[in-house]
C-alpha cells in the first residue's frame, strides 16, 4: 500500500466532515460521490439542492450519500451572516454586506468550517488560489502562535532511503514568495506539525541554503540562520538544524562530512526552502526527474484545515486532499 492509500485508510477511521463548495464542477461531484461511497469522510456540498442533484444526474454521479447545504436558505445563512459580520465588522464589513457575502459558496463553506459545522474545507478546482483562500485568510486565520499561512508538498520518492521510507515534506513551494526569517521560522514549525499529523513520526527539519554551516556567508545565509534560531525558540524540542545544502540534508555520508554531529544532516524528512523559487523548482525536479509523487500543494498554518486545489486537478486529487483535510482536522 502506498502512502497516499494509507492516508485514505486513516481518514476513514476518523469520520470527519469536509465541505466541497464548488458544486458547479463535475470533478467535485465525482469526488464527493467517491468520498461518500468509500466512507473516507462525510461530505457537505454547497448549493441549491435541486440544481446540484440535476447536475449530478447529468454527469452520471451518485451523490445520495452527501449532505447539501443551501446558502440561499435563510434559516442556514442568516445566523452565519450574523457571525460573519461579527468577525469582520472591525474591518468595515456591514451586516447587509455580510448577508450578501454569505451567498457566495466559498464564504458560506468557510463559515461552516469556522463555526465547526464541518471539520475541513477543500476548493480551488474552479477558483484561483487568491479567490479560494481569501475567505479563510480573513475568517479562519493563522493558528495560534503563528503569523504565516504557507503551503507544503508531500513528496513520495520511489527510493525508500530518502526521508521516511521515501516520504518527505517540502515547504514552502506554493505561497510565500520571499519569506523573511520570521516567516521561514513559521513555515518550519508548521511543516513539522504537518509531518506529525500526516506521517506520525518525529520530524527532522533541515533549513536549506546554498551554504552548509558557514561554508558561505551572505544576507541570504544569515536569514536562514536567524530563522533557525527563531524556530528553536518557538519549539525547543524540535529536531531542526541548518543552514545546510540539499545533499548534506539527505545523504548520510555527505551530512556526516559537512555537518558532523548534526541530528538532522543526512536524514532530514522535512525540507524548508529559503524562498519560493527554490522550493517550487525543487519539488518539480524531484517529481519529474526523480520519479516522486507530489501530493499538494497543501495549506498549513491555518487554525482549521482549509485547502486549495490546482485548477488542473482530477477527481482523484480532490479525494486525496479531502482525506488530508480530515486527518489535519484532528
Amino acid at each position: 500500500m502506498g502512502f497516499a492509500e494509507e492516508l485514505l485508510v486513516r481518514a476513514k477511521k476518523l469520520n470527519k466532515k469536509v465541505v466541497l463548495p464548488e458544486t458547479e464542477d463535475e470533478r467535485t461531484l465525482q469526488a464527493a460521490a467517491t468520498l461518500a461511497k468509500e466512507q473516507i469522510c462525510r461530505v457537505v456540498l454547497v448549493g441549491v439542492p435541486d440544481q446540484v442533484k440535476a447536475d449530478a444526474k447529468k454527469w452520471g454521479t451518485d451523490i445520495s450519500g452527501c449532505e447539501i447545504m443551501n446558502p440561499l436558505d435563510e434559516k442556514l445563512s442568516a445566523p452565519l451572516a450574523e457571525k460573519l459580520y461579527g468577525y469582520r465588522k472591525a474591518k468595515g464589513l456591514t451586516l447587509d454586506q455580510a448577508k450578501q457575502l454569505i451567498k457566495d459558496y466559498l464564504y458560506f463553506g468557510t463559515m461552516l468550517l469556522k463555526e465547526g459545522i464541518v471539520d475541513g474545507y477543500v476548493a480551488g478546482a474552479t477558483h484561483t488560489t487568491g479567490d479560494n483562500l481569501r475567505p479563510a485568510l480573513q475568517i479562519i486565520k493563522a493558528m495560534p502562535g503563528l503569523k504565516t499561512v504557507s503551503s507544503f508538498f508531500i513528496m513520495v520518492h520511489p527510493n525508500p532511503k530518502f526521508g521516511e521510507n521515501g516520504v518527505m515534506i517540502y515547504a514552502d513551494c506554493g505561497m510565500v514568495e520571499m519569506p523573511t526569517a520570521e516567516q521561514l521560522a513559521d513555515i518550519a514549525i508548521a511543516s513539522a506539525r504537518s509531518w506529525k499529523q500526516l506521517v506520525g513520526t518525529e520530524p527532522r527539519v533541515a533549513m536549506l541554503s546554498y551554504s552548509t554551516k558557514g561554508s558561505a556567508k551572505s544576507s541570504d545565509t544569515e536569514k536562514v540562520i536567524k530563522a533557525l534560531q527563531l524556530a528553536k525558540q518557538m519549539d525547543p524540542k524540535l529536531c531542526i538544524d541548518g543552514e545546510m545544502q540539499f545533499d548534506a540534508a539527505v545523504i548520510p555520508s555527505i551530512g556526516e562530512r559537512k555537518a558532523k554531529g548534526s541530528s538532522v544532516a543526512g536524514k532530514a524528512n522535512v525540507l524548508i526552502f529559503p524562498d519560493l523559487d527554490a522550493g517550487n523548482i525543487s519539488y518539480k525536479i524531484t517529481e519529474r526527474l526523480g520519479g516522486a509523487q507530489a501530493l499538494g500543494p497543501q495549506v498549513q498554518g491555518m487554525a482549521k484545515p482549509a485547502h486549495d486545489l490546482s485548477r488542473g486537478c482530477s477527481a482523484d486529487d480532490i479525494v486525496k486532499v479531502a482525506a488530508i483535510a480530515a486527518i489535519m482536522a484532528v
